[in-house]
């Protein structure tokens, strides 16, 4: 086996796979909680989220250029506090929460699929996870470029909605003036943050992209202004059609907006959401193998999945891995409270990145792309508070 991956992505297919894996990780059974907790301004509480994470999407960028390597995260970290340790626990950290996310993304997509054909669950979750599994060994090239066509269909179905959102008769909600409640805005951006995580897989897919300092901050940064964008007008949509309280009790909300436009059960919704989740799922297994590829160039006990194929250039044994247990926790694990759960888990990161960046620019101001130096800052600070949200609404 060789021990290098091939660089084979440009900036288009690095961008359709951000975008895919944040579209695929929630907007389409999200916009329910978020409007439970902030109404009609679950608009702005998406909006938000996207502030929160724009920060670290920046420092994220400078750090994907002066550390262009698999283990993201990790890598950082370890350059920025000198504790390798750390940088592996932080790298594992990734590994797991990618991989329950996936299983989560991988369940719900099944529900969706047995919701539209009479097919044992169990079933669909194996051949589903099975069939991924092997498009991830195939080739990173591949594996992307599936991932890009699943993001134009997912893009569609998000299309689709704004336009039923805007073609449907006006909720009552939508006309009623309703005060803002500032700290349900709050817990609904702390949700609503679980719709953008994504970005920072792209960094972990650095050592197989051409011309890294160039292609992954324009692939960082676009992907998230993309999708701040789908996410307020899918919103502002879901708000103007359905009743709030239809929309925090549904678990498939935005099929529930296709509904009100044209009526019928939002099957073509349904189908969509299915390949949103596989995007989702495929996006995760990607990122978590090269995660795992790039741990273990740091040798030791986990120098056995720092390998790559001759031929696909792919980590087959994290690939494995990974694929392996994405579905055995799908079959076996619950996943309430996911989105919570593994949002908090980023933001802890996300705080610690952050920092990482503030040592670095101290000791070595120079890198191939420079944020400004309030930038990591503001992301350490906006992350704290969040977390701090977070543990506000845990109590309440």
């Amino acid at each position: 086996m060789a021990d290098t991956l091939k660089r084979r992505i440009g900036p288009v297919l690095l961008t359709a796979y951000g975008v895919g894996v944040m579209v695929g990780a929630g907007i389409y059974v999200l916009v329910g909680a978020v409007a439970a907790h902030a109404g009609i301004y679950a608009p702005l509480a998406f909006l938000l989220a996207g502030l929160i994470a724009a920060p670290s999407a920046l420092s994220y960028s400078e750090l994907s250029t002066r550390i262009p390597q698999a283990a993201g995260e990790a890598a950082y970290i370890e350059a920025g506090f000198g504790s390798r340790f750390l940088g592996v626990i932080v790298g594992l950290g990734i590994v797991a929460a990618g991989t329950v996310s996936a299983a989560a993304v991988l369940r719900g997509g099944a529900g969706y699929f047995t919701g539209v054909f009479d097919l044992p669950w169990n079933m669909v979750i194996i051949v589903f996870g099975g069939g991924l599994v092997v498009v991830a060994l195939v080739g990173v090239l591949e594996s992307l470029a599936l991932a890009a066509l699943f993001t134009v269909i997912e893009i569609a179905g998000l299309a689709l909605v704004v336009w039923a959102g805007w073609t449907a008769p006006v909720s009552p909600d939508w006309t009623a003036s309703a005060p803002m409640y500032v700290p349900g805005i709050g817990i609904a951006a702390t949700l609503a943050f679980f719709a953008f995580i994504g970005f920072e897989d792209i960094v972990n897919m650095a050592e197989e992209v051409r011309n890294p300092s160039r292609t992954l901050p324009i692939a960082i940064i676009s992907s998230l202004i993309i999708t701040a964008l789908l996410y307020a007008g899918v919103t502002v949509a879901a708000i103007r059609a359905v009743p709030l309280e239809a929309l925090a009790q549904s678990e498939r909300p935005l099929a529930l907006v296709y509904e009100a436009a044209r009526g019928g059960d939002g099957q073509m919704l349904s189908l969509i959401a299915v390949v949103a989740a596989l995007n989702g799922v495929l996006a995760q297994m990607v990122m978590a193998a090269r995660v795992l590829y790039g741990l273990g160039g740091r040798g030791g006990p986990l120098g056995l999945f720092h390998h790559a194929h001759p031929r696909f250039g792919t980590p087959v044994v994290a690939t494995v891995l990974v694929g392996a247990s994405v579905i055995v926790a799908a079959l076996l694990l619950p996943v309430a409270d996911l989105a919570g759960a593994t949002s908090f888990i980023l933001l802890i990161v996300f705080a610690m990145v952050n920092g990482a960046l503030i040592y670095l620019k101290r000791r070595l101001p120079a890198a191939p792309f420079r944020v400004p130096t309030w930038v990591p800052y503001a992301g350490l600070v906006l992350s704290v508070l969040a977390l701090i949200v977070f543990g506000i609404a845990g109590q309440g």
